[in-house]
């Protein structure tokens, strides 16, 4: 990952003619790029961390697998939300964790807990990299350093059950890793967030991440079998069997724990055979009403896509759903949706003669299967126009949320609302698109993406269009966050979303497992 943008700086792309036309036409943008700073001008936060810390810690992993080092640190600075991209533009003094620490097993990653919580050093846990809530920030608080824990050497397929269809990972397996190590044995995970490239199996459980293919192979909460988490209190080890009735299920102590309650180590996940068939379909709907009640009636038939989403007309007009032609050509004057299906060639056939019928009866049109090819070809890339369009001074971020499907035009209309509202009041107009991501029986999460002009300050401009955002969808009924947990950023919305005693269940579990409270202060829990 890049210091100071998305991803692999090979697939960064510069802003085709159509998006910088788009740009000024909408939103009053010349599309000059702005000033940032190269990496020899960043300058960090000097390390806090004592020599004496540095050669304790350094005596469990290994001096060389012990950062101190400037460069080191800032490629751990943060996550990839829009803020933190700003805040890596700044030139003036960054904030960086006192030192990276890399652990190659559970006793080392044991060990670091004990000795950070006895000499009262912050430790965050750092998968990934991709975070956008705020979730890597090196909260220091009133601890006297924070390091950070990259769990990167933690790579292995510790086990594949090929009679039950159970994998063990190890948490520093990245989307990828885990994919080529399974599918060299003829499986596959199936789990595609956007993030899929560099986020790992253990940030898939800290933050209940939930991945493209959501339709066919679930949340990846869905997938997980057990956990193993190495905490101070000592090692937490849940889940034994496919169900259990042996009290409340602690596996969800640990998922979307966010690094709070303890270190995810491993991971036992269900898998598939890989598919050995795929179809692919895309659909045009003359409005997001009428598509969004086209996909209620596919998920609660249950006829089993593997993927289905469907962008409003907003996101359709300007292409965003097939990243390589954004802002080039519109594809439909109404809504797009994208289908796939994946498994045995008889059911990926009749699976998708009962979606696409359905479909067909409720407004929808076939597009054939291009745009829906075109979509999974692009479906990580997005990120990278992100990069270009804040350097070229505009404000782009996405958030999303999830409600029932009575509550989904409201809530879509709320929440645009707030955006639109609190920009305007910054000085620019918005354009904000929105998507259905991912569906369920009772509703459906919404996808937003906001693009304005940088006006004034840019991070507190973002952080008043967010808040407006967020109290929004809490007084619409909607949930603060679906799939890109909590973080710092999301962490004023807990009570609201969980209420006083669920803050105080949270609390209480903190105490328990991190007496010391070292484990990623200041995120998740109020």
């Amino acid at each position: 990952m890049q210091w100071n943008a998305w991803g692999d700086p090979v697939l960064a792309k510069p802003l085709s003619a159509g998006i910088r036309s788009l740009l000024n036409q909408a939103l009053g943008i010349d599309a000059t790029d702005i000033a940032q700073p190269e990496i020899e001008q960043v300058r960090l936060r000097p390390s806090a961390l004592a020599p004496a810390d540095r050669s304790g810690m350094g005596a469990i992993v290994g001096a060389e697998h012990l950062v101190v080092d400037d460069r080191g640190r800032l490629l751990r600075a943060g996550g990839k939300s829009t803020l933190d991209l700003l805040r890596r533009k700044d030139f003036g003094v960054q904030d960086a964790p006192d030192a990276v620490l890399l652990p190659g097993s559970e006793q080392e990653v044991a060990e670091l807990l004990g000795y950070c919580a006895d000499h009262s050093i912050a430790v965050v846990p750092f998968g990934g990299g991709t975070s956008v809530v705020g979730g890597l920030d090196p909260l220091r608080g009133d601890f006297k350093a924070v390091v950070t824990l990259d769990l990167r050497r933690l790579d292995e397929l510790h086990a594949l059950d090929a009679v039950s269809w159970e994998a063990e990972l190890g948490a520093g397996l990245t989307g990828p890793q885990a994919e080529q190590l399974l599918g060299e044995r003829g499986f596959s995970l199936g789990h595609f967030p956007q993030s899929f490239r560099f986020a790992t199996i253990g940030g898939f459980a800290a933050t209940r991440s939930s991945g493209q293919d959501s339709a066919g192979y679930g949340r990846f909460d869905d997938m997980v079998r057990g956990v193993r988490a190495v905490t101070p209190a000592g090692i937490l080890d849940v889940g034994r069997a496919p169900a259990s009735a042996a009290g409340p299920d602690l596996r969800h102590l640990l998922l979307g724990s966010e690094g709070t309650f303890g270190v995810i180590t491993r991971v036992r996940v269900r898998v598939h055979p890989v598919p050995e068939s795929t179809r692919y379909e895309a659909w045009s709907f003359p409005d997001f009403a009428t598509g969004a009640e086209a996909l209620r009636a596919v998920v609660q038939t249950g006829t089993g896509p593997t993927v289905i989403r469907l962008s409003d007309e907003a996101e359709t007009g300007v292409n965003l759903a097939t990243t390589e032609q954004i802002g080039e050509q519109q594809i439909t004057g109404g809504c797009l949706a994208i289908t796939a299906f994946e498994g045995t060639e008889a059911h990926v056939a009749s699976r998708h003669a009962e979606t696409r019928e359905l479909l067909a009866a409720r407004g929808g049109t076939s597009l054939g299967e291009q745009p829906a090819r075109d979509w999974e070809h692009g479906r990580f890339n997005a990120p990278y126009l992100r990069d270009a369009l804040l350097a070229a001074g505009a404000l782009c971020e996405t958030l999303e949320t999830a409600t029932n499907w009575s509550n989904l035009a409201a809530v879509k209309t709320a929440v645009t609302a707030a955006l639109t509202d609190s920009l305007a009041e910054s000085g620019t107009a918005a354009l904000v698109l929105c998507h259905i991501s991912h569906v369920y029986p009772t509703g459906a999460s919404l996808y937003f993406t906001v693009v304005a002009a940088q006006r004034g300050n840019p991070i507190e401009q973002w952080r008043t269009a967010k808040a407006a955002a967020s109290e929004a969808m809490m007084r619409s009924g909607a949930t603060i966050t679906h799939h890109h947990a909590v973080g710092a950023d999301h962490r004023p919305w807990m009570r609201d979303e969980v209420g006083e005693l669920g803050v105080e269940v949270l609390r209480a579990v903190k105490a328990t497992l991190d007496p010391a409270g070292i484990l990623n202060p200041g995120k998740l829990i109020p």
